[in-house]
């Protein structure tokens, strides 16, 4: 399975907060936006940016 990150906060502005400076430390994209979760906490998901071509290490 691939790597996923996550932030869950009680506020939709904590989520941001929290998943923007995440998703910029690590180098990571969104894939699952800011959502409300059945519990009103709000979760947002990111994976690892795809390395370029001459980044990848050789097999």
């Amino acid at each position: 399975m691939a790597k996923r990150f996550s932030v869950q906060a009680d506020t939709r502005e904590e989520c941001i907060e929290g998943f923007d400076e995440l998703c910029s430390k690590l180098s990571l994209v969104p894939l699952m936006l800011p959502q409300r979760l059945t519990d009103s906490r709000w979760m947002a998901r990111a994976v690892p940016a795809p390395q370029a071509a001459a980044e990848q290490p050789a097999e």
